[in-house]
């Protein structure tokens, strides 16, 4: 029994540690990581459509769009927006329903190494991951790696899966209202579908849209 704990113990520890061994290796544009969902659906014999884009070849109002849907700060934090976090755990702490509060960096590091499921020690887990991915990537390595991980639709997985799936076209050819249409399907793309928006989508896409267009002060990481 206690050799049983130790290897456990053992076995615990060292998936707590690959993952930042792995953040190096992807951080050689050669490298095109895949998620645990993706994982979990090979393993389980299902098939998935994932098409791996470089940065330079995503439509820029498709980076503006996710940014400003997803997190306005990108640019300025170093992979936690603080004020947001702190925020949410005041509202927790004070019985309050929390508002979102995971930048692109946690999410990231959410999908590449972590369970979807929502609880305390993952987003715990994921905090110290996000920091150390905006030391060892460059901004736009981080953006490339999260818009090509992504879940956008049931067994769709990467920007330019999701452009040719919803809309027949390759990333580099989005247009504006298409791009803040995947935008608002980021938080749930299971229920939500950028080719057959509901009334509550296209209002909300049509903030991002808004929003995407004024984005030139909060990108310039990304295309200076």
């Amino acid at each position: 029994m206690r050799r049983l704990i130790r290897w456990a113990l053992t076995l615990i520890i060292l998936g707590l540690i690959l993952p930042y061994g792995l953040i190096p290796l992807y951080a050689l544009p050669q490298i095109h990581p895949v998620s645990t969902l993706m994982l979990t659906e090979t393993v389980s014999g299902r098939a998935y459509d994932r098409q791996w884009v470089a940065f330079e070849d995503i439509a820029p109002v498709l980076v503006q769009s996710v940014m400003m849907s997803e997190d306005g700060q990108f640019c300025t934090h170093s992979g936690i927006d603080w004020k947001a976090l702190n925020l949410v755990i005041d509202d927790a702490l004070d019985g309050e329903a929390t508002r979102g509060a995971s930048t692109i960096a946690m999410q990231t590091a959410k999908n590449l190494f972590l369970p979807k499921t929502r609880s305390v020690l993952r987003k715990a887990l994921e905090i110290p991951l996000a920091m150390w991915m905006d030391v060892v990537w460059s901004k736009r390595r981080l953006m490339e790696i999260y818009l090509n991980v992504a879940e956008w639709a049931p067994g769709v997985y990467g920007i330019e899966a999701a452009s040719q799936a919803y809309f027949g076209v390759p990333a580099a050819k989005l247009t504006g209202r298409q791009a803040a249409l995947l935008a608002v399907t980021l938080p749930n793309p299971i229920k939500r579908n950028a080719a057959n928006a509901s009334r509550g989508m296209n209002r909300l896409a049509g903030i991002i849209e808004k929003r995407a267009r004024q984005s030139g002060a909060y990108i310039k990481c990304l295309y200076d």
